[in-house]
């Protein structure tokens, strides 16, 4: 794993406050506010294990990754593991970073502070949940990055579009920028996937 490049985007990423810029065009239409949103505190529990990145706005440390997922191991004291786990490239072998975070009871369970190599912080919110928790938005300050999470590798067209929307209209997103995480090598060069750092 080469570790320098990776620390300097990670250091580079818990530096940069993006501010919030222009709403994107999208045409899919807007779930309400309310609708099939977990309320009420996050269930810390039940948020844990594995999920998978759907869709993201690309940044310094996930541009170019294939095959994405986070683990999330609960520990003592509002404490969590996380293992990210990528390719560069579907014919490229496994690789993955591990991240430590804490999260602010007070805030519901919705504001968590990381940590990359144990000393580059940066900062996240769980913006929604499902009720079933099977998809999770995940926010970052400035609203230029945001996450979209799934239990399973592969996720409705229709529903992708509703919650790129949520992060747009509720959020301020620039969704312009969202990108699908291709989870198999025949998403890749489809359109509105990003395209793998190696083909």
């Amino acid at each position: 794993m080469r570790l320098i490049p990776v620390f300097l985007s990670a250091l580079l990423l818990g530096l940069t406050l993006p501010a919030a810029t222009a709403l994107a065009q999208d045409t899919a239409p807007a779930a309400t506010p309310t609708e099939g949103i977990a309320e009420g505190p996050i269930d810390l529990e039940r948020f844990m294990g594995r999920w998978y990145v759907i869709g993201r706005v690309p940044n310094f440390i996930e541009r170019g990754h294939v095959a994405s997922v986070n683990t999330y191991t609960l520990q003592d004291d509002n404490k969590v593991a996380i293992r990210y786990q990528f390719r560069e490239g579907f014919g490229e072998p496994e690789d993955e970073i591990d991240i430590r975070a804490s999260v602010d009871e007070e805030s519901g369970n919705r504001r968590w502070r990381t940590w990359f190599y144990k000393v580059v912080p940066t900062r996240s919110r769980v913006l929604e949940v499902a009720p079933d928790y099977s998809w999770a938005l995940i926010g970052y300050p400035g609203r230029e990055m945001a996450w979209i999470f799934a239990r399973q590798p592969d996720m409705d067209n229709t529903l992708y579009r509703q919650l790129a929307t949520r992060l747009r209209d509720k959020y301020d997103v620039n969704t312009d920028k969202l990108k699908r995480v291709p989870q198999h090598p025949e998403q890749v060069d489809r359109l509105g996937f990003e395209v793998p750092k190696k083909k």
